[in-house]
């Protein structure tokens, strides 16, 4: 196949509009269901494989077959030229409109579907992508054709009415028709996922990693619904509710929500950027890591609301004026009353945290930047170089500049 990377580049074009596609060999592929389900809703014991391969049989090998369904959805079908073995593109489904109760409620009439399963075919439409406008797609379409084909003249578009529909008889008129007896079965999935939610989100609640890392395993395993034909549509579905329930977790772990928001902020827009499915899992693991390390670093449990807000204000800006004076001024109470209480929910001084969170900042700041000395203390709302040097080395038993040199810097 001269057109390798052409093809690759297809691919993730369309990806990207949340279509599925799909590169299949009659040797050794089996044809994804692109009706999500739907046909074996309503025909048990319908061949979709063998339906596809038959269909196949009928197209001409320059032609790109678009299939219009009387479901309201269509599909993309086309052989790829050039290859030792025949092999055929499919993408979609996709619909051009959104498809609305009304249409939903026009088909299962059209079916005579019992309405214990018209739930089932409401999910059917909500997993199909919807094209806005599907001139981008053939315009797609036509630019990879030139690449594949050689020339405009060599492919065509043809459009193929799907008729198989026709011979489905109405569900409640089959003699086979029984109520779904899945409907208990159902009920004690969604039970035991619930519970498994649950118990991971407690376990962040705590920040306690290999418990919460144990129950994802368990809670990755258990059967999602897949809303979307596209694969990686459904594993950002997925993370954003896991990315959810972290985050509610780590609001039960009493973690004020400047530090949650932050967090949440940055796995969503990696989710969103998520292009392969085979980083899902690590990216799971360090959501349930990065969540509970947030509990452990950051729970307000045990404090009263004014030392809650005193400790969030120095966690939020290290640079602020974080005296005793300046605190209680913000927070209307007297300095004496402040002190004594800190000092008490703490163990420490108001100025002995302060201190130490600054030190803690400038361990990072030395270890991953060649920020001058000064500059770290500044970074670290210590304007005095000298205080910083002094303090830096009461709490490390090292300067600074001899700690740095620890780690081969200058």
């Amino acid at each position: 196949m001269k057109y390798h990377s052409d093809l690759e580049l297809f691919q993730k074009l369309l990806q990207n509009l949340h279509l599925n596609v799909s590169l299949l060999k009659k040797s050794s592929d089996p044809v994804p269901d692109i009706t999500l389900g739907l046909y074996s809703l309503i025909k048990t014991d319908f061949d979709f494989q063998g339906q596809f391969w038959n269909r196949i049989e009928l197209f001409e090998e320059n032609k790109i077959y678009r299939v219009n369904n009387s479901f309201w959805y269509r599909y993309l079908l086309f052989q790829l030229p050039d290859t030792d073995e025949p092999t055929f593109a499919l993408i979609g489904p996709y619909a051009l409109m959104n498809i609305s109760e009304k249409m939903t409620l026009d088909t299962a009439r059209r079916l005579n579907l019992p309405a214990a399963l018209y739930p089932q075919l409401q999910k059917f439409y909500e997993g199909i992508p919807q094209l806005s406008d599907e001139s981008v797609l053939l315009s797609i379409i036509n630019v990879f054709g030139e690449r594949f084909w050689g020339r405009m003249d060599n492919f065509s578009l043809q459009d193929v009415e799907n008729s198989v529909i026709a011979d489905l008889d109405p569900v409640a008129e089959r003699p086979d028709y029984k109520e779904p007896e899945e409907a208990l079965l159902s009920m004690q999935i969604l039970e035991d996922r619930y519970a498994g939610e649950n118990e991971l989100m407690l376990a962040v609640s705590q920040g306690q990693t290999l418990k919460a890392e144990a129950f994802l395993n368990r809670f990755g395993q258990q059967v999602m619904e897949k809303r979307s034909a596209d694969p990686i549509r459904n594993e950002k579905n997925y993370l954003i509710i896991l990315n959810t329930l972290l985050r509610k977790a780590a609001e039960n772990g009493a973690v004020h929500p400047l530090h949650i928001d932050s967090l949440s902020s940055r796995f969503a827009h990696r989710i969103e950027m998520l292009a392969a499915l085979e980083n899902v899992p690590a990216l799971q693991k360090e959501m349930v890591h990065k969540y509970c390390l947030l509990v452990k670093n950051h729970s307000m449990k045990g404090y009263s609301l004014l030392i809650q807000k005193v400790l969030t204000r120095i966690d939020s800006d290290l640079t602020a004026d974080l005296g005793l004076k300046a605190q209680a001024e913000l927070l209307q109470v007297n300095p004496s009353y402040l002190s004594a209480l800190f000092k008490k929910e703490t163990g420490s001084t108001l100025t002995e945290y302060v201190n130490k969170k600054r030190i803690e900042h400038a361990l990072f700041l030395l270890n991953s930047t060649n920020m001058q000395i000064q500059t770290v203390a500044q970074y670290c709302g210590i304007a005095d170089v000298n205080y910083f040097t002094k303090t830096f080395k009461k709490l490390i038993g090292k300067t600074p500049k001899e700690y740095r040199a620890t780690l081969g810097r200058v």
